[in-house]
């Protein structure tokens, strides 16, 4: 496989937009209402928020670690995945509610997580222990805010939760298998014909988080690898992007500054965000921007975010 995937041509590369050094930046999500660029940093326990049509930042600190979030049918508000629970957060007030917990008992965090096309929040767990043992879950948070969990083998590492276009496929994964999974999703929300995706075949890298293009390709951040990848509906590469830091975590196609049009986003650039966890002194020397948010045009365009469509009375 050459570079650039199967196209042959040089892959692009992304280029560095903020140099936030976030510990462990992910959740990268594009509000198409507002034409934000939302992450967290979830060893920081902070959310983070980014304008480019005045290229400000700025970040909540949060009670707990965020793990990943939702945009809501309520602008006023996101659904935050801490490490122990489910909550709304008020962006004006900065005020949490709780909604559920997650895994109480266990030796697990909340980690990856998005809304289905019908706007229910779905979410796996992590283990915290060491070594580490598959041992957590995948959940759906339903528009009454009932939690369920689906029946999906349990993993160490959750990520790479994405949904395709017309919502009857999801993909997830179990990052230390090297491996994407996808299941049929049906419109009810049963879940069917659970099978292996894609396999990683660079000898570095973890699938980590993912979206999907509106043609139905799937992009993967690989952590390790310092790389994009994307994957068309067959599960074969087609393209990819380099990211000039080691540790790329999760991605998101959003717009540039006046990208708004009709409240929709052309959503043909990809943020990309990253983490400095686990790199010494002598790695963090030759990767200084790590934890940053890059940026790509791939030459695609992506889709507007679901958002969770419950309430919160």
């Amino acid at each position: 496989m050459s570079a650039g995937g199967r196209t042959g041509l040089p892959a692009p590369r992304a280029a560095l937009l903020l140099d936030t050094q976030c510990a462990l930046g992910e959740g990268a999500t594009w509000c198409a209402r507002t034409g934000r660029f939302y992450w967290t940093d979830i060893e920081g326990a902070r959310l983070w928020r980014y304008d480019p049509s005045d290229g400000q930042s700025m970040s909540w600190l949060m009670p707990e670690r965020l793990a990943t979030f939702a945009l809501c049918a309520d602008p006023r508000y996101l659904l935050l995945g801490l490490a122990t629970h489910l909550a709304f957060f008020d962006l004006a007030t900065g005020v949490t509610r709780r909604i559920v917990d997650v895994e109480p008992g266990l030796n697990t965090r909340v980690n990856d997580g998005r809304c289905d096309r019908r706007g229910r929040f779905v979410f796996g767990t992590k283990d915290e222990g060491s070594p580490l043992q598959a041992v957590g879950g995948f959940y759906r948070l339903n528009h009454d805010l009932s939690l369920e969990r689906l029946p999906l083998p349990a993993p160490a590492i959750s990520n790479s939760i994405a949904f395709s276009p017309d919502g009857a496929t999801m993909y997830y994964c179990d990052s230390p298998t090297r491996e994407i999974r996808v299941c049929d999703y049906r419109a009810d929300g049963s879940i069917a014909n659970d099978r292996v995706f894609t396999t990683l075949t660079d000898a570095t890298g973890e699938p980590d988080g993912s979206t999907v293009d509106r043609d139905g390709g799937l992009w993967n951040a690989q952590w390790g690898g310092g790389r994009v990848v994307r994957y068309g509906p067959d599960g074969v590469e087609t393209e990819r992007v380099d990211v000039p830091t080691v540790q790329p975590s999760c991605v998101a196609f959003g717009g540039p500054p006046g990208a708004l049009s009709a409240g929709v986003a052309h959503l043909d650039m990809l943020y990309i965000t990253s983490a400095r966890v686990d790199l010494d002194a002598a790695a963090l020397a030759s990767d200084a921007h790590a934890g940053g948010v890059f940026i790509a045009t791939p030459g695609r365009r992506g889709l507007p975010e679901p958002v969770f469509q419950g309430s919160r009375e």
